[in-house]
């Protein structure tokens, strides 16, 4: 059985312990004693080092904690030392108390129960009971609990019998003895994670991102030292915006809308354009275009895309009499064949029959079809198929 220095200490960052067992390929050491958390209830695990090899994981089984490392640690009965890497388990600490203060809050505020918990490496996230969250509450929450963070509530551990009445945020379904965190005055949570002495030590708390999920809401939010990182980040992101954009980066939001009304204004009248020039291109196309020994008239181009400027093109052409346009794209593979309405097979039945024999999928109307193709390869093989 190993003991848990970090549920009485979670700021032990170097500790001495006995290898009580090694696995055959040496890389799950077990200890007596450890201070190394375990991944566990939405926390990450430890990393550091034991000995003279690396943890890169440590595992939860139970009576009994695996780590996981790289190199040599040692050897059944010898004693070894211990170090945690300390910025990863103090940011873990951050995060994970700025949680239970944070869903605390939500439920004063808002009565609103936090459902799921994961820090992750960058954000953490709260899965809340509610369906939708406005930015009003949004901030009213924020700024309730970073004023809880600056009245430096103390943070303490205890124990106590599950069938005891604890008083919990959340109901346990944990037995015998359950390890408590308790928030002074704010909250009390069945808890095995790493948590620091006041809220004071949570530095901030800022929340991010939201988005609904399953009928509820998910927030992102960074504490302590993530929140100073992001702010800064954040700064530096609204520092360069607004000198690309020549702007007081106050004014950088109105700026941004309004030049992405200008471009989508540009945009539309570039697509205007555009599709003008095309039907423009098809007729003098046709014009320019010798016909065949049956009358026809046939126009083959390489397109990188399908897209309406071709479409345009091909209608055009094909507005005049014993006409067909025929486009070949290659990323992806693919075929448009448009035809004149004179014209005999349909565009839509030919591109049926050519289907028959180079496989893929596609269809359409009498004067248009379109088949994307399995490889480029075919693409001469439907040229030939398809101008018949």
């Amino acid at each position: 059985m190993t003991e848990r220095i970090y549920y009485n200490d979670s700021y032990r960052r170097l500790f001495r312990a006995r290898i009580e067992e090694v696995s055959p390929d040496g890389r799950a050491v077990y200890l007596n004693q450890t201070a190394f958390y375990p991944s566990s209830g939405g926390q990450p695990f430890d990393i550091g080092m034991l000995g003279g090899a690396r943890v890169v994981d440590v595992v939860d089984e139970g009576e009994r904690i695996a780590h996981i490392v790289e190199g040599a640690a040692g050897v059944p009965s010898e004693d070894v030392e211990g170090a945690i890497d300390w910025d990863r388990r103090f940011d873990h600490m951050q995060q994970h108390t700025g949680q239970h203060l944070l869903s605390a809050t939500f439920v004063d505020v808002l009565g609103a129960a936090t459902l799921s918990f994961h820090l992750g490496d960058t954000v953490s996230t709260i899965e809340l009971n509610i369906p939708a969250l406005d930015a009003e509450a949004a901030a009213r929450v924020e700024r309730r609990t970073n004023e809880r963070v600056m009245e430096a509530h103390p943070v303490t551990v205890a124990f106590r019998d599950a069938s005891d009445d604890l008083g919990l945020r959340k109901a346990t379904e944990r037995t015998g003895m359950v390890r408590l965190v308790e928030i002074e005055g704010l909250d009390r949570s069945a808890c095995g994670g790493t948590h620091v002495r006041s809220t004071a030590e949570i530095g901030c708390v800022l929340l991010r991102r939201q988005e609904k999920i399953r009928g509820r809401v998910r927030i992102e939010f960074v504490c302590g030292y993530r929140a100073l990182k992001a702010a800064g980040e954040d700064f530096a992101t609204l520092s360069e915006a607004a000198r690309v954009l020549a702007m007081p980066a106050r004014e950088v939001p109105a700026g941004a809308l309004a030049l992405k009304q200008r471009l989508e204004e540009a945009e539309k009248a570039r697509r205007k354009l555009a599709g003008e020039f095309a039907t423009a291109r098809g007729l003098r196309a046709w014009e320019e275009t010798p016909a065949s020994k049956d009358g026809k008239k046939r126009r083959v181009v390489r397109a990188a895309a399908l897209d309406d400027e071709v479409r345009a093109e091909a209608t055009a052409f094909t507005s005049r009499p014993g006409a067909l346009y025929l486009a070949l794209c290659e990323a992806p593979s693919a075929v448009l064949l448009a035809v004149s309405e004179d014209v005999r097979p349909a565009a839509g039945e030919r591109v049926k029959q050519a289907l028959a024999e180079l496989g893929g999928r596609g269809g359409g109307s009498a004067r248009m079809a379109q088949a994307s193709l399995s490889d480029a390869a075919r693409l001469s093989l439907a040229e030939e198929l398809l101008l018949v």
